[in-house]
């Protein structure tokens, strides 16, 4: 459900402290276990350069403080501070605000624009404002992170922007109300076929005017042509929100009997303390999967602590951390298990020619005007 967050929160030892009551609470003498193959505190992997540990001594100069810019919320960061900190325990402050998806970029250049800003890190799954602030010159510093090679090929999304999570959409339905499980796109229009005038203003999905909705939408009907025939039957039906925890609580309310294109990063806590009455399915013709990508700002204040971060991130050990806290991590050595959700996990659900990954690429503007004026044609407005 939508959590107020503070603008601007920081998170030192407190994450810590939250992180590891939460290691111990309720998850038995396996959730206290550390990660497999953890890397001691303060030291680096075997495969990377000998000169990391320089850049460990430029950390230690920086202050112990790192400033995230992102659209991420605290409970999916909390392992990931935790975790981070203790490897490198002079990192002490961790400040990481929640803004909207397109607001992370708007501040940033804001700032830059002044010629000054606190931002050491950006994050965000808004692909195309990415692919325009990663075009823009003096945004993004340029790093290779020796985890690179470890990473699938989409692990690096734009030079310099690397995917902190991939995270696929759903079908969310309200068990009480929809009978029958939706399986896909197809499937949902099928049902809904049976009684249309019964679902009117009942399905739910996201708003194509806004950076996450147009992404996801766009990516499916592009990878999906065909989709349009179902899409022409479902939209007529359906009300567009701007957010995944919206259309989470009124499926909850019964205000929607289902959603789709719903992000399963927040739904996966609400199915879970739902008793049963919220479900969500991957789409078995076509689950789109929009990475969360993060990159370091080019003047960021704390370089090294800042390049120390991406490559935690995409360690194993960072990885983990990525789907303890909610989110799903991609590295082929990390394991769907203990309630973890990884992209192996979406792979085994929908088969690997069914999973669309969403682009991070600039899309003309006169192909973004057509296709939301054919969406929101069909959803009447």
């Amino acid at each position: 459900m939508t959590t107020f967050h503070p603008p601007f929160r920081t998170l030192g030892a407190a994450v810590l402290a939250f992180g590891l009551l939460t290691a111990c609470g309720g998850g038995g003498e396996a959730a206290q276990q550390p990660p497999p193959n953890q890397i001691a505190a303060g030291q680096a992997p075997s495969y990377y350069p000998a000169e990391y540990a320089q850049l460990m001594e430029a950390s230690k100069k920086e202050g112990g403080t790192l400033t995230i810019y992102s659209n991420t919320d605290q409970e999916n960061w909390a392992p990931i501070f935790r975790d981070f900190q203790k490897k490198y325990s002079w990192v002490t402050k961790i400040a990481a605000n929640n803004l909207d998806s397109d607001e992370v970029f708007q501040r940033v250049l804001s700032e830059q624009a002044t010629g000054s800003s606190p931002a050491d890190l950006v994050v965000s799954n808004a692909a195309q404002a990415w692919a325009d602030f990663a075009a823009r010159p003096g945004t993004l510093m340029e790093y290779a992170s020796p985890e690179q090679d470890k990473l699938p090929e989409f692990g690096e999304l734009l030079p310099g922007v690397y995917a902190m999570s991939v995270d696929p959409m759903s079908i969310a339905y309200n068990t009480s109300l929809l009978a029958e499980k939706p399986t896909g796109l197809k499937s949902l229009a099928a049902i809904l076929a049976k009684d249309p005038a019964q679902y009117k203003n009942k399905i739910t999905t996201r708003d194509v005017g806004g950076a996450f909705g147009f992404t996801v939408s766009h990516a499916f009907a592009g990878a999906r042509p065909e989709s349009w025939t179902s899409l022409q039957s479902v939209l007529p039906l359906a009300r567009p929100e701007t957010s995944s925890g919206t259309q989470l609580e009124k499926i909850i309310a019964g205000e929607y009997v289902a959603g789709f294109f719903v992000s399963a990063a927040p739904a996966y806590p609400v199915v879970a303390k739902s008793g049963g009455l919220l479900e969500i399915s991957f789409l078995d013709d076509g689950t789109v999967v929009l990475p969360r990508g993060v990159g370091i700002a080019a003047k960021a204040p704390h370089p090294a602590t800042s390049k120390l971060f991406v490559d935690f991130l995409l360690s194993q050990e960072g990885q983990r951390a990525v789907a303890e806290g909610g989110l799903t991590s991609y590295r082929d050595d990390v394991q769907d298990a203990d309630g973890l959700h990884t992209y192996q996990e979406l792979v085994k659900a929908v088969g690997e020619q069914n999973v669309i990954l969403a682009a991070y690429e600039k899309v003309p503007d006169t192909e973004v005007k057509a296709f939301t004026d054919k969406w929101n044609g069909l959803l009447g407005r």
